[in-house]
């Protein structure tokens, strides 16, 4: 306690058979005197114990540096004593310690605290220095509010001068009082000590001198000058006064005494002006702007310390009020239920003057259904804050709007000067309720610090009941979230950007809905966009999420499409109790991935369909539960795709293995191909051996009857003569032979065979049939040819052709090889070839 350095020390408290006894210690610089207040019944106070007891009925002291038991010999003392405790602060020895006044015991008694100041030379001063607000002067008999009551006296050689009476809480910021005098704190009993201090400091000059700090606003202040100034003595006050503010000066009461000499003068000044002089019946300076002194002059005063003579005495007040033309504004609330406004100012230390109903006001607070008038001076719209708060409740499920509430910008007057910077909706659900939000623009966009952020005129922030910031969010093309479930009441506030006016903002910021309890703190439902990943995030990223709170999301996977989730940035904590868990659940599946704070997390996911993704936090022992996770979606590969792929496939196995059979086949065919030899035609149309077809009439045509069969050669019989010239290839195979019996064709023999030969659609146009080139045998060498007539003859090249029959030299045998009877025709007359009747082709074959 401070008052140990006055040297008082509580060591004792004892009951005694009448009163208290205390034993107190006083310290150097300070004495206790104990004096009668009142006379009424016999009452002593003692001093000392034993012999050495010391009693007196009026007046005892108890002196410096000296340990002193103190007893009361009634039951109430403290209505007859009162108790003066003194110290003197000499500036030549030590002048740094503060004032104030600490008495812990004698609280029921009246208690006048003085304290004794002096310099160490007569053209000094000591400074009193009082902490804000300050002190304010009173009148000699008015009371202070808190009961503590301090006068101030000035030493000069005529006698002591009296300063004045001061309270707590004013505008005196400091009073310089020169070489001597005495501060006096008077408190009466049963009152608590305030703790009020102020310091002393030792300062050059001989003025006595106020100094006073004027508060901003209008204000009237009263001001005393000391009572009896000494002849020829000045007194001044130093004024300070707020910016944009003028003052008045009247004067109240004054007297002014009997001058010998000069007269009583009244000096103003201020800076950078004149000094402007007045008596005190003239007319004092009324709406000056600025700070300024006033010096006050006594004269030389004809009678001198005669008591009927009055001193100078002078009692003026100082009007501040701001200067200019105020705003005014009236603001009527009635017709907008749960609205309220509020208005502050964003630096104190602006000039801006708020007034509601005629109030000045630091900040104006229009409550709910309310209608008032407000007032503005010098308030630059960018210097004030508007907030305007609805609030939105639902007390039964059964009474909320079924489709919902919009949250939308309310229209204030245009009277207010500053811009509407924020807009907060409090949202109150029934007892077991749930409070939904949705975007009424699509889906919303949730904002990620450091990631991605929300872009536009105005962002919303949604924070529960217990403080936890769910998140920032706002409505924009590629937001990813359908619906926001909350398990408590929700505060959602609308900021705007920069300097913006919300009061711009015309559609709705969210619709808000109340539905049933659920049994998580929060869930997200979410559909990720194909094109964006999509970022999840914890409450109160990246800060840690609330001990034992639940947290969902309902991610919506579109067809044909899988969801990659990712957790790239987590934090787990160190649980003291549960577990911080993350698990991951198909839609209708019963299957669930789980993962535990205490065990490795799988990163990176592949889910088929939609799913759920929760979280839980446990009760963290150190660390904190803070999860970033991202979803990116990818095209899975379609079922009609992967059917016609199978049937392409099939085909394609299919064609491979036709081509396969066709290949073994058409080898095999080259091979029995190799085997047959061609035969000669001298007329008629060209034929491929085993052609089996037949022409469609066989009129005029024996061609099924072999008449003769050469063991040497097999020739195929000439085909109907069209009578058109040369006889046509008419695709069917010649099965009897026929010795040529005519004449050669000369055209045909000249010109060989005609080039326009009607064909099948599926022949080719008429080659010579033994052409070394186009055989389907090696070309071998030509060999001379013996008469066609003789049994020697034989055609190398026919040895190999499949109608060569024969075994042994000898008649040819007729074959049947029809089983039509044919007509019995006489035997031609043999005839031999020679070479020169052979066909030229047929030479040139060989």
């Amino acid at each position: 306690m401070s008052w140990l350095l006055f040297g008082l020390l509580l060591a004792l408290t004892a009951e005694s058979s009448e009163g208290n006894a205390v034993s107190v210690i006083t310290g150097r610089y300070t004495k206790v005197i104990i004096s009668r207040l009142k006379e009424g019944p016999n009452c002593s106070v003692c001093v000392g114990e034993g012999s050495s007891e010391d009693c007196n009925t009026q007046t005892i002291t108890i002196n410096e540096a000296q340990t002193t038991r103190v007893n009361f010999t009634c039951s109430r003392p403290q209505d007859i004593f009162t108790i003066n405790i003194s110290r003197n602060f000499d500036c030549s020895k030590k002048c740094n310690d503060p004032i104030q006044a600490d008495w812990p015991f004698f609280q029921d008694f009246n208690r006048i605290f003085t304290w004794e100041m002096r310099v160490s030379a007569i053209t000094k001063s000591y400074q009193l220095e009082f902490p804000a607000p300050g002190m304010r002067q009173i009148q000699s008999l008015e009371q202070c509010p808190d009961k503590h009551t301090y006068s101030l006296l000035m030493y000069v050689r005529a006698g002591p001068v009296n300063l004045g009476t001061f309270c707590q809480n004013g505008a005196i910021s400091r009073i310089q009082v020169p070489w001597r005098g005495r501060i006096t704190l008077e408190v009466p009993g049963e009152t608590t000590l305030s703790s009020y201090s102020f310091k002393y400091t030792e300062a050059n000059g001989s003025l006595l001198t106020v100094d006073a700090v004027l508060p901003r606003g209008q204000t009237d202040t009263d001001f005393f000058s000391a009572n009896g100034i000494p002849i020829d003595y000045r007194m001044m006050w130093n004024f300070v006064l707020p910016p944009k503010h003028n003052f008045t000066v009247r004067f109240l009461k004054y007297n002014e005494p009997e001058c010998q000499s000069n007269a009583v003068k009244v000096k103003y000044q201020q800076a950078d002006t004149a000094p402007v002089e007045k008596t005190l019946t003239e007319e004092q300076p009324a709406n000056y702007q600025g700070n300024f002194s006033l010096l006050l002059t006594n004269c030389n005063v004809k009678s001198v310390g005669v008591p009927s003579v009055p001193g100078l005495l002078l009692n003026f007040r100082l009007s501040v009020s701001r200067s200019g033309v105020p705003d005014l504004c009236t603001v009527d609330l009635r017709s907008d239920e749960g609205l309220s406004l509020q208005i502050e100012k964003k630096n104190l230390d602006t000039f801006c003057e708020m007034h509601m109903d005629k109030v000045l006001q630091e900040k104006i607070v229009v409550p709910a259904g309310s209608k008032v008038n407000l007032s503005f001076l010098d308030c630059p719209k960018d210097d004030l804050i508007l907030t305007a708060t609805k609030t939105i409740a639902c007390r039964s499920l059964s009474l909320c709007p079924v489709a919902g509430t919009l949250l939308t910008i309310p229209i204030l007057s245009s009277c207010l000067p500053p811009s509407l910077s924020q807009v907060m909706w409090v949202l109150n659900g029934p007892e077991q309720g749930t409070v939904e939000l949705r975007s009424p623009q699509g889906s919303l966009y949730q904002s990620v610090p450091g990631v991605q952020e929300c872009e536009g005129l105005l962002s919303t922030l949604v924070s529960a009941d217990n403080g936890v910031n769910i998140g920032r969010f706002c409505s924009a093309s590629q937001g990813i979230i359908q619906r926001v479930q909350i398990s408590s009441n929700v505060t959602v506030t609308a900021t705007a950007d920069g300097n913006k006016d919300l009061r711009q903002e015309k559609a709705p910021v969210l619709n808000v809905s109340f539905s049933s309890e659920i049994t998580e703190t929060l869930i997200y439902t979410v559909s990720p966009l194909i094109s964006t990943p999509a970022l999840l995030v914890t409450p109160n990223w990246p800060g840690a999420m609330k001990p034992d709170s639940t947290l969902s999301w309902i991610v919506n996977v579109p067809e044909e499409y899988s969801a990659q989730l990712c957790f790239i940035n987590i934090s787990l904590p160190r649980c003291s109790a549960n577990h911080a868990e993350v698990s991951i659940q198909e839609l209708d599946s019963n299957v669930e991935l789980g993962f535990r704070e205490d065990k490795p997390l799988v990163l990176e996911h592949n889910i088929m369909r939609s799913f759920y993704l929760n979280m839980s936090n446990c009760e963290p022992d150190e660390g904190k539960f803070a999860v970033l996770s991202k979803i990116s979606l990818q095209k899975i590969p379609s079922k009609l795709l992967g059917i016609v792929l199978g049937v392409v496939g099939t085909l394609l196995a299919v064609f491979i293995i036709v081509l396969i059979v066709v290949c073994v086949v058409v080898r095999k065919k080259k091979r029995q191909m190799n085997s047959r030899s061609s035969i000669y035609i001298p007329k008629g149309n060209a034929f491929l051996p085993g052609d089996a077809s037949f022409p469609k009439s066989r009129a005029n045509n024996e061609s099924h009857v072999y008449t003769c069969i050469d063991d040497t050669m097999v020739y195929g019989h000439l085909l109907e003569q069209d009578g058109s010239g040369p006889g046509h290839f008419n695709g069917h195979q010649v099965d009897s032979y026929h010795v040529f019996a005519g004449p050669m064709d000369k055209r045909v023999m000249d010109t060989g065979y005609e080039q326009n030969v009607e064909r099948e659609p599926d022949k080719d146009k008429y080659r010579p049939f033994l052409a070394p080139s186009e055989t389907f045998i090696p070309s071998r060498p030509r060999t001379p040819l013996g008469p066609s007539n003789s049994m020697d003859y034989q055609d190398p090249r026919m040895v190999d052709n499949v109608l060569y029959t024969f075994k042994t030299l000898g008649d040819p045998t007729p074959i049947r090889l029809s089983a039509a009877e044919p007509a019995l025709l006489p035997e031609p007359e043999a005839e031999s070839f020679s070479e020169s009747e052979l066909d030229p082709e047929y030479e040139e074959a060989m």
